[in-house]
């Protein structure tokens, strides 16, 4: 049986718009399921700078970069924490996490990514954008309850050295991490499942490289209050309550330093605090830059840039912000690579 007239002058209207208003990359094509009968897209289009191919196979090269030293950097990490006796302690059982974290984070998007830059087909299925946008928000409010939890540890160290071996017990770790896995799951969960619920344009282009909510709102045809309302409040519960506590426990910190008479102990204090206070730097620019600025701002080519430096920068940065500055990592590292070297000797 034949198709609906009805249907198939719908169809062709719709691929004749979209053919003439909205930029296909070349190779590609797919029927569009929303504009026939109402289902879900197969698939979207990741535009990223597919206007510049150049430019797009620059960047292959320097994200391939940045990414396997993002993998290394991370897994020594993981690894030394582990493997080293004189790491198993609170701080470095929390400084695993972020590493973890950026693995998962930069795993999820940074080969798709490559996959785009280096060809002309620059599709992602609905299943692998959903699961990038469920991954990012996840990840992003576990990292935001990471920090707080990392500054307490830090607010522990300074402020109540005497008590911080009980207080900071093996029991209460585990706690403070579940915590942090826990609302992953929250942050997912809230904002995730309605935005992938939005009545998408039918051209399905997303300007950017990657999922992330801005993005997909941007996409959509419909009315999308709802979904930047869910936007603020999860803003102001992870980013802006954390940020507010974390600022609190960094106040008592200071008053704490400023208490030390010797300048030998200021110095040690504020080495133990430099690396976290460097990383929630870059955590909150970054989220500044994606989540905060108005939506105007993600159309324009500044904007991505400034979305993809902090997408493959930060999780690059971290593990050498928190081992290039950190004696005991370094020792670690001495230590296990060079009984590795003297073991291949003898």
């Amino acid at each position: 049986m034949g198709q609906d007239p009805f249907t198939v002058l719908l169809d062709s209207v719709c691929r004749h718009f979209t053919k003439n208003y909205f930029y296909i990359p070349q190779g590609y094509w797919w029927t569009l399921d929303r504009c026939a009968n109402g289902t879900v897209p197969d698939g979207f289009i990741l535009l990223g700078f597919s206007g510049n191919p150049r430019l797009e196979m620059t960047l292959f090269v320097v994200v391939s970069v940045f990414y396997t030293v993002t993998l290394v950097g991370n897994s020594t990490t993981i690894l030394l924490c582990h493997l080293d006796p004189h790491l198993h302690t609170p701080m470095y059982f929390f400084l695993t996490h972020p590493s973890i974290l950026d693995l998962c984070f930069t795993t999820s998007c940074i080969p798709q990514m490559l996959v785009n830059f280096w060809g002309s087909d620059k599709t992602i299925s609905y299943l692998g954008c959903a699961a990038q946008l469920y991954i990012f928000l996840g990840l992003g409010a576990a990292e935001c309850m990471l920090l707080l939890v990392m500054a307490f540890d830090r607010y522990l160290v300074v402020c109540r050295p005497l008590h911080y071996a009980v207080i900071v017990n093996p029991p209460l770790c585990h706690k403070l991490v579940s915590l942090v896995w826990v609302s992953e799951v929250f942050g997912t969960l809230v904002q995730s499942p309605t935005t992938m619920k939005l009545p998408f344009c039918l051209h399905h282009q997303v300007d950017d490289f990657v999922c992330e909510v801005p993005a997909l709102i941007r996409l959509a045809c419909g009315d999308t209050h709802v979904n930047e309302l869910q936007i603020s409040v999860i803003g102001v519960i992870f980013l802006m309550g954390t940020l507010l506590l974390i600022l609190v426990s960094y106040s008592h910190i200071a008053q704490a330093v400023l208490a030390i008479q010797s300048q030998e102990g200021r110095s040690k204090a504020f080495h133990t605090c430099s690396s976290h206070l460097a990383v929630v730097f870059l955590f909150y620019c970054r989220v500044t830059a994606v989540y905060i600025q108005p939506r105007s701002h993600f159309s324009k080519k500044g904007g991505k840039f400034l979305n993809l430096f902090y997408t493959m920068v930060t999780p690059t940065l971290n593990p050498l912000i928190y081992t290039l500055r950190n004696k005991d990592m370094k020792g670690a590292f001495k230590r296990l690579f060079g009984k590795d070297r003297r073991a291949s000797e003898e």
